[in-house]
């Protein structure tokens, strides 16, 4: 399946269904927990402040998983500037582009709410590459977050 494919949704925290809300947190536990192998507290509460992208090719009604999700997060929720976060791109769907399509999506949100400013993101560091190419530039030295290495990365207004 391509990205084309897909249902694409966004919407703030008050917006969001049940069964959306069910099916982007399945997938970020199965990537994020699951597949990684990486026990830690999802909810962090910044949900209820952040916007919420992602797509879909199934009911979500039914239980099933989003496809594809990210949250984008105001200015001084978790950096200075406006950041996206729990990105996750389901195993089926990985390599057609829809990664970065949802990172387009994204972008465009937080450029729509919060225009002229830059986005900070945490990414894992073998994404370092991947996120270089939709003009993210590596700052400051690799961390560890929840035992993975990550580094922070920026992407200056109107790149």
């Amino acid at each position: 399946m391509t990205a084309s494919k897909l249902t694409w949704r966004e919407c703030a925290w008050n917006d969001l269904t049940r069964d959306e809300l069910h099916g982007v947190v399945r997938l970020r536990v199965d990537v994020f927990v699951l597949e990684q192998d990486c026990p830690y507290s999802d909810l962090d509460g910044k949900d209820q402040r952040a916007w919420h992208v992602w797509a879909e090719d199934q009911a979500l009604s039914k239980g099933g998983a989003a496809a594809a999700y990210a949250r984008v997060l105001a200015p001084g929720v978790s950096y200075a500037e406006p950041s996206i976060g729990r990105v996750a791109t389901r195993r089926d769907l990985r390599g057609a582009g829809t990664g970065k399509e949802l990172m387009m999506r994204s972008l465009e949100v937080a450029e729509r709410l919060w225009p002229g400013q830059g986005v900070r993101i945490s990414a894992q560091c073998y994404l370092e590459d991947w996120y270089g190419e939709l003009g993210f530039t590596s700052v400051g030295e690799p961390y560890l977050e929840d035992g993975i290495p990550h580094i922070q990365m920026l992407r200056s207004a109107g790149a």
